[in-house]
């Protein structure tokens, strides 16, 4: 466990720093009359990223982090069992963004992991799968005039189009 968290910690402060410097290939700042750049996002993500990994690599060096002290297994079968269901579901919302959308996807998701992975309410699946996308389309369609994919759902959005805009 030691390791793997050293390791995590170093590969995805590198991988940050590699986003940061690709993501200025963009305008980083605010855009006029816009709103955010197309690098402004993953630029600043990868910094509070970068960030998280120092601190990390610090805790370690440190030992003051539980798995920094830990001389247990990084996955046992249970976790990797886990971790291939989740990545593998991640991977079906990706591939049915194309097809279904962002909006469609998401609840979709959310609705597998908060329900049946992680065993809450359906109240709690439902709301939250309804109400992220929501948030989702108002923050980024209407505040930040930032488009996301809607694949074969899009005519769905123009009523909402006409009447924000």
């Amino acid at each position: 466990m030691r390791v793997a968290e050293l390791s995590m910690a170093v590969v995805m402060a590198i991988f940050s720093l590699y986003l940061m410097w690709k993501s200025t290939e963009l305008p980083i700042g605010w855009i006029p009359a816009e709103g955010p750049g197309g690098g402004a996002f993953p630029f600043w993500l990868s910094l509070g990223m970068l960030l998280c990994c120092l601190w990390m690599i610090g805790r370690w060096v440190t030992r003051t982090s539980p798995p920094s002290r830990s001389t247990e297994p990084f996955m046992t079968p249970q976790t990797l069992k886990l971790f291939l269901l989740v990545a593998g579901s991640l991977a079906a919302m990706i591939g049915l963004i194309h097809i279904i959308g962002v909006y469609g996807a998401v609840p979709l998701f959310l609705i597998f992991y908060i329900r049946f992975l992680g065993r809450h309410s359906w109240a709690i699946a439902g709301s939250l799968a309804v109400s992220t996308p929501i948030a989702a389309f108002l923050f980024f369609e209407i505040a930040l005039k930032k488009t996301l994919p809607k694949g074969y759902t899009e005519p769905l959005f123009y009523p909402l189009y006409d009447f924000f805009y």
